[in-house]
């Protein structure tokens, strides 16, 4: 995530100019930068960064500290004129940076920025699967050798899933060809595994019990949108966990998936889903935004939701409804759950606004801004009461003071983009989103992250976060996750729950 500057802190301006507000010391305490390397105590100026990886398993937690020195994390201060970056150098525990201010900085890593005035931060990650597990990149793409019997008759739209409890693995599976209507069994020869993890692809051992999930999702229907339209949706029906087997990936040798599938323990649910409350924020992300689509989704948990949602480990249920649809949906759905009770379920409801915008290089083309507002939570919320709206985008987006509706050519490298709070919802963080035009691909593509704590309305952008010459829109996220602390865990927010989420767009702008 990116930049920001503020004079004095509680007064809406920060380092010499309005672009943060309410970054300072927040009245609790703030962690300690831990002991100088010497021994003795930290120095008031310092800052110390700290990464540790936490492997979550069936057997427990296990922790192991990260080496930062191959891609370092680097301090900037805007000093209102312009950002100073302060290096950091090895310590023990982390990275240590000394000449750091008192209040508001920028700090850079994983490829982001957050804005923080912590004097201690920790930019770790979790994961699932044992930590000696060792992975191999082959594009995230695996060839499979499918030998699958006791299926749930084949219909259009079936799915499969691959997942580990013991590795950190997920995916689908494409299988090639016309599968005949009915069929209850599959013999297959070059399936093709996609993986949802971007962490590569496991070697399995034997020796450490690595097994491996097969899940057939299935489709249902649930009755008709009011125009008629029919509704469907896929969910888990039969799955198995196969036994402890060696595999190394190299790219070239399929993997052989040979199970017997068991029909999934059931469970039915209600859900009312009250979709006009939806439908009306549109022109709250955007002026010119309509309504387009609605999806919810359940998803096990691994190892239980103590520490949140921590990555993927396959679909339980997807829905997707008819564009623009937007009404009361009642209804009961199922799904089955092969998965230790130890797991947990979330649920994530979304819905999508979009705004065609033509591109300002004279070409003709359109391309599409999207918008989301989301509801993720543990399953027990979703059939506790409707599923309604729980926060708002943010109000009154600009960008150096301009209505950033407003498609234009930004005057600075640097621009402040500003807002004011939702009128629903109590932010634990902002995020300000850019997406670039890439000409090759034909749409925009995601660029650069800032995190700002929920007290900042406004935050001005790093040099280097824009490019000359270029196409971009901008998102500003409200993020309500309680359990989000932005300034000392930024990168936890995804695996928060409760996580609720409305994103405000502007237009399309140029740089110079």
């Amino acid at each position: 995530m990116t930049p920001a500057g503020v004079e004095s802190p509680g007064d809406g301006t920060w380092m010499g100019e309005p672009v943060t507000e309410g970054c300072a010391p927040d009245g609790g305490s703030t962690p300690d930068a831990g002991p100088s390397a010497d021994g003795g105590p930290a120095p008031d100026d310092s800052v110390l960064v700290t990464s540790t990886t936490r492997f979550h398993t069936p057997v427990g937690i296990a922790e192991r500290a990260d080496d930062l020195s191959s891609n370092p994390p680097e301090v900037l201060v805007f000093d209102g004129a312009r950002f100073r970056v302060i290096q950091g150098s090895a310590a023990p525990g982390g990275w240590r940076f000394l000449g750091v201010p008192q209040g508001p900085y920028y700090l850079s890593a994983r490829g982001r920025y957050v804005v923080t005035d912590a004097r201690q931060v920790e930019i770790g990650s979790n994961r699932l699967g044992r930590p000696d597990a060792v992975h191999v990149d082959t594009g995230g793409l695996l060839s499979l050798n499918l030998n699958l019997s006791n299926l749930e008759p084949w219909a259009q739209g079936t799915l499969f899933e691959l997942a580990s409890a013991q590795v950190d693995m997920s995916g689908d599976v494409y299988v090639p060809g016309a599968i005949p209507l009915g069929a209850t069994s599959l013999q297959v020869d070059g399936a093709a595994y996609s993986s949802y993890t971007g962490s590569g692809l496991p070697i399995f051992e034997s020796e450490k019990r690595d097994r491996l999930y097969v899940n057939q999702l299935s489709p249902f229907s649930v009755g008709t949108t009011p125009d008629g339209r029919p509704v469907r949706y896929t969910a888990l029906s039969r799955s198995v966990e196969v036994g402890t087997f060696d595999f190394t990936p190299d790219g070239i040798t399929p993997l052989p998936v040979t199970a017997w599938l068991q029909p999934a323990p059931v469970r039915e649910f209600p859900v009312e889903w009250r979709l006009p409350l939806f439908e009306h924020l549109a022109t709250t992300a955007h002026p010119r935004a309509n309504y387009a689509q609605s999806t919810f989704t359940l998803l096990p948990a691994a190892h239980g939701v103590s520490e949140g949602w921590i990555g993927y480990s396959g679909t339980l249920l997807s829905l997707r409804l008819p564009l623009g649809a937007a009404y009361d949906f009642t209804a009961r759905l199922k799904f089955g759950n092969p998965f230790p009770p130890s797991w947990s379920v979330v649920g994530i409801a979304g819905s999508e606004y979009r705004v065609m915008e033509p591109l300002p290089d004279g070409s003709g083309r359109v391309v599409r801004l999207s918008a989301r507002n989301s509801v993720h939570d543990r399953f027990d919320p979703f059939i506790a009461g409707p599923v309604v709206p729980r926060v708002l985008p943010p109000r009154s987006l600009t960008i150096d003071g301009v209505d950033a509706s407003t498609p234009r050519e930004v005057g600075t490298a640097s621009p402040v983009v500003a807002w004011e709070p939702p009128l629903l919802g109590s932010p634990s963080a902002y995020r300000v989103r850019l997406d670039r035009f890439d000409g090759e691909m034909g749409g925009m593509v995601a660029t650069g992250f800032i995190d700002v704590p929920g007290s900042i309305t406004q935050v001005r952008l790093p040099p280097d976060m824009l490019q000359p010459d270029s196409i971009y829109y901008l998102h500003v996220t409200a993020l309500d996750a309680p359990g989000f602390d932005v300034k000392r865990r930024p990168f936890k927010t995804n695996e928060t729950v409760p996580s609720h989420s409305a994103d405000a767009i502007s237009s399309l702008f140029t740089t110079p």
